[in-house]
């Protein structure tokens, strides 16, 4: 199979992450209803230990590599203005989709930087696609919870949004591979911009939402998703 091929593939399997999440998130139904208060925000929490590793482990240890320290400083707080801008904007619209934000701002990026890895390594590049997808899961889950409780769209809207949405990936991907692969300075820009504005969203809005009062197994969710993203690193540097 040629690498075009499995660009394609890879990064559509870990885009329908995302509506497969969804889906998960549409059914699930746990009694008594304490317990499912509970797993949901445990899931929330996972998503936002998933997002952090992606942030620490991925983004901006990737995205410092081609940058001057001038740079850097530009992206990653320019990320991090930008969306707070744009959080400023969903708020006085009434429009909380922070995770719907931080799941496309984590994709997209990856999804980029996967393409470009592709050109130098097929291994790290799967590798990489392995730890897009489970990120994706209970992101998709958590984005489709926020949506359907904030807005009046049904469960078939949100989760065909979604599908579509998986497209993104290989069009990232295969941008990445052809475009961007020889300009790693831009590549490393779009990853730290991507990392500030995550980093404001994991502490500004799904860190909050997944804390209960004298419940303690939530935070161990996010202790799960960051320790995913460590497996998926070491996994890459094998």
């Amino acid at each position: 199979m040629n690498d075009l091929v499995q660009i394609v593939i890879l990064t559509l399997i870990a885009g329908l992450a995302m509506p497969i999440g969804a889906s998960i998130a549409s059914f699930e139904r746990i009694r008594p209803r304490w317990l499912e208060t509970e797993v949901r925000h445990s899931v929330i929490a996972f998503g936002g230990g998933a997002l952090l590793a992606a942030v620490a482990l991925v983004l901006v240890p990737e995205g410092v590599r081609s940058l001057s320290p001038v740079l850097i400083v530009a992206c990653f707080a320019g990320g991090g203005v930008t969306f707070m801008m744009l959080d400023m904007r969903l708020a006085k619209n009434n429009t909380p989709l922070s995770q719907l934000v931080a799941m496309l701002s984590d994709f997209v990026p990856e999804a980029l930087a996967l393409g470009a890895t592709f050109a130098v390594s097929n291994d790290a590049g799967l590798l990489l696609a392995c730890i897009i997808t489970l990120q994706n899961l209970p992101e998709g889950f958590n984005a489709y919870r926020e949506i359907k409780s904030s807005t009046h769209y049904s469960r078939i809207q949100i989760i065909s949004a979604f599908t579509l949405m998986a497209l993104l990936g290989p069009i990232a991907g295969l941008s990445g591979y052809f475009v961007l692969s020889g300009y790693p300075q831009i590549v490393s820009g779009i990853m730290l911009f991507a990392a500030g504005g995550i980093l404001y969203i994991i502490f500004q809005d799904i860190a909050p939402q997944s804390k209960l009062k004298k419940h303690w197994a939530p935070p161990l969710g996010a202790v799960a998703g960051f320790l995913l993203g460590v497996l998926g690193k070491v996994a890459v540097g094998v």
